[in-house]
């Protein structure tokens, strides 16, 4: 508005309406119109009606109810023409209104990502990265340090220790030779048998105890 226009009062000017207004109101005048077609279509009926039934008794009241729904047919093309325009202002405006708002969670998420990266730099990472992977190594090697037992180090012979194994094999197959049965090894013998047979040495003892006593008699 200019200097004289803001001093004498001038017309302001008007705010545009948002997109969802603007949606709103297209289809409170897309209801509008298909009402006023649903009754353009009832009336359109009833004169066509009117002029059937006139055709022939009255010329001139048929023909004022043709003229009448020829008008009525005319605006109700005229009506058909309006709403495809609002229909497709409509999509355009709902359109535009969905590439707003996907436009604005773009703009969103890029702020909100340039802000995470506000304080990092590739340099930085990399910096980290080599940090870490140089700290993995160090542990490593704590580990490694920590798993070999200290004053036990590897310094045994392995000809030593070749030779000792020798000769606990060679050990080994003389004590399996001796447990392999041959002919000189006698038979268990059954100890059943043993306890059931009758002792003859002392039947034989008791046979010399009476010899002598019947010499000492005789001897007397």
């Amino acid at each position: 508005m200019s200097f004289f226009g803001k001093l004498f009062g001038g017309k302001k000017e008007e705010v545009a309406p948002s997109p969802g207004e603007a949606i709103q109101k297209l289809r409170e005048t897309e209801e509008m119109l298909i009402k006023k077609q649903d009754f353009l279509e009832k009336k359109i009926e009833e004169y066509t009606l009117v002029a059937k039934k006139n055709a022939s008794k009255n010329k001139r009241v048929a023909l004022q109810a043709l003229k009448k729904k020829k008008r009525l047919e005319k605006t109700q093309l005229q009506i058909d023409g309006t709403l495809t325009t609002i229909e497709m202002q409509r999509e355009a405006l709902e359109g535009a209104s969905t590439n707003t708002a996907v436009l604005d969670s773009m703009k969103n998420a890029a702020d909100a990502l340039k802000k995470a990266h506000k304080n990092l730099n590739v340099d930085d990472v990399h910096d980290i990265m080599d940090d870490i992977a140089e700290q993995h190594d160090i542990a490593n090697e704590i580990t490694n340090a920590i798993s070999n037992p200290v004053g036990f180090t590897d310094d045994l012979d392995d000809d030593e220790l070749e030779k000792e194994l020798e000769e606990l094999e060679q050990e080994g197959l003389e004590e399996d030779l001796l447990q392999v049965p041959g002919p000189t090894q006698l038979p268990a013998v059954p100890t059943d048998a043993v306890a059931n047979k009758p002792i003859k040495p002392a039947a034989r003892k008791v046979e010399d105890d009476d010899d002598m006593k019947e010499l000492e008699a005789w001897a007397s």
